[in-house]
């Protein structure tokens, strides 16, 4: 795992984000997956950060930063299968499907939430119909 500290050109929030590796960064930032929380600009970059330099204390630091990490990793698996027992996987259709529920142009729709996948540009445009979406990161439990 690497943490970078990342920066918002349109906002200038900046924020610190995980990423299995420098490689997988590169991969996200040029499939503009990557996007500020604060504004959902995808002009996020990478700011210069210190190095890190190992001691006694910070030796016990990173030990409590992966139990952190294992905690939030576990919190977001609890989250990914309270979703899929409890809401209709709609794919790749996720802002067609939204519209459709929101819009009451399908009757037979029931009640029951929805998850798939969209677009960052998908996402910005259903909030701004007044469609309420949430994006929650993604955990694929490897024993599965």
């Amino acid at each position: 795992m690497i943490k970078y500290k990342l920066i918002c050109n349109e906002c200038s929030h900046t924020f610190d984000s995980w990423f299995p590796s420098s490689i997988e960064y590169e991969k996200l930032k040029k499939k503009n997956y990557l996007n500020c929380y604060k504004c959902n600009s995808e002009k996020v970059e990478k700011t210069l950060m210190a190095p890190r330099l190992l001691n006694k204390r910070s030796e016990m630091k990173s030990e409590i930063d992966k139990n952190k990490f294992n905690n939030i990793k576990q919190k977001l698996k609890d989250y990914n299968k309270f979703i899929k027992k409890n809401f209709d996987y709609v794919g790749e259709n996720f802002a067609f499907e939204a519209r459709s529920i929101h819009y009451e142009k399908n009757k037979k729709k029931d009640n029951k939430g929805i998850y798939g996948s969209a677009s960052n540009n998908d996402l910005k445009e259903l909030q701004e119909e007044g469609i309420d979406v949430q994006t929650i990161p993604w955990i694929e439990d490897e024993n599965n």
